[in-house]
């Protein structure tokens, strides 16, 4: 960022190690660091009060602060964007992270919610943070659609789509339903699905209906009608937001209030509110973005950092995202190349099945 980059130019070569030393000592212990500690280890012999004016300017440039009166120096979030934006040295994958998530990927799980599951929680495994995955929405061509009849209150819709990923849906059938009626419903729409996906088969579902009412009885053209609405799209954001090891997060702090406030945001995830903006979040381009604590609204209200990329179709379209959230302490050199391999690897998996 521009900003960042003015700000680090502006700090001379001492100010600058003093900076990041700080920076990569509170990522690793979570504390605050005194000025005795980086005397340690400063390529430059310095005095214990010459780091200490030096740490006071860069309390007074907003990039450090002092959580308590005497103690040592912590980021603040300008200064952790500055240095990520600036210092951050990016790993490559380590083996061991490579291996877990090709073998997440490598399941032969046919099923994509169930392969996105696994992702999610093997990202969640891999970076000891809460992993988020935002599946694609499903609109490939249909194969064949069937009702089950499970309950006189309750039926499943099985929709087989051309690429082969299987999806199954409960609906509450209207009153009355009889196996025969839900066999004639799927025969009628199995009749016009060839070839379409969901959304243009909603919207040729009802003129199909009113030119053939006669082909079909009342209690079937109901069923036909209560099982497409349920694919309707829920307050306009048809994707699924997997997330997965809330537990790590809450394992980060002993503070109640912190607890409170990160389940806030586990909350506001699980009702899907900002699924949308989450997708929004990673619109700025390829590759991994970075918000920490209040940038972004979606996750202020934890503290905490969220990393995330976006995956594209073999059109080069973004479909869906992946992403971790923990503390603003991350270890950012590990987690974004972490981040990135993942959503390069679920991408590709997904153009090569929307190939086949």
């Amino acid at each position: 960022m521009t900003d960042s980059a003015n700000l680090l130019s502006e700090l001379n070569d001492r100010s600058r190690e003093v900076f990041r030393r700080v920076v990569e000592s509170y990522l690793s212990s979570g504390g605050p660091v005194g000025s005795r500690t980086l005397t340690r280890s400063m390529t430059e012999r310095l005095s214990a009060a010459t780091v200490r004016n030096v740490m006071q300017d860069l309390e007074h440039l907003g990039l450090l602060d002092s959580p308590h009166v005497s103690a040592g120096r912590i980021p603040t979030q300008q200064g952790l964007r500055l240095f990520v934006d600036g210092l951050l040295e990016v790993g490559s994958v380590a083996a061991e992270d490579r291996e877990m998530m090709d073998a997440a990927l490598a399941s032969g799980e046919k099923d994509v919610p169930t392969l996105l599951d696994h992702v999610s929680t093997t990202l969640s495994a891999i970076t000891n943070g809460a992993s988020v995955v935002l599946s694609p929405k499903q609109d490939a061509a249909i194969k064949h659609i069937e009702f089950v009849s499970l309950a006189p209150d309750r039926a499943l819709v099985v929709l087989v789509f051309a690429n082969g990923h299987v999806e199954n849906r409960m609906i509450t059938p209207p009153a009355g339903q009889t196996p025969s009626s839900m066999r004639e419903a799927a025969n009628f729409l199995n009749a016009l699905v060839e070839g379409k996906t969901l959304s243009e088969l909603r919207r040729g579902i009802a003129q199909e209906i009113a030119a053939r009412r006669q082909e079909i009885d009342s209690l079937a053209q109901e069923l036909v009608e209560s099982g497409i609405a349920v694919w309707q799209p829920q307050e306009d954001h048809p994707e699924r937001l997997i997330v997965r090891g809330r537990s790590n997060l809450l394992a980060e702090t002993n503070e109640s209030q912190d607890i409170d406030r990160i389940r806030r945001l586990f909350d506001d995830l699980e009702r899907k509110r900002d699924i949308a903006e989450f997708l929004d979040l990673t619109e700025g381009g390829e590759g991994v973005r970075i918000f920490i604590g209040s940038e972004n609204k979606l996750f202020s209200l934890s503290g905490s950092s969220l990393v995330v990329s976006p995956y594209m179709n073999a059109d080069r379209q973004i479909i869906g995202a992946v992403g971790v959230i923990g503390p603003t302490r991350l270890n950012y050199g590990r987690i974004v190349p972490i981040v990135d391999y993942t959503a390069q690897l679920v991408g590709k998996l997904l153009s090569d099945r929307g190939r086949g």
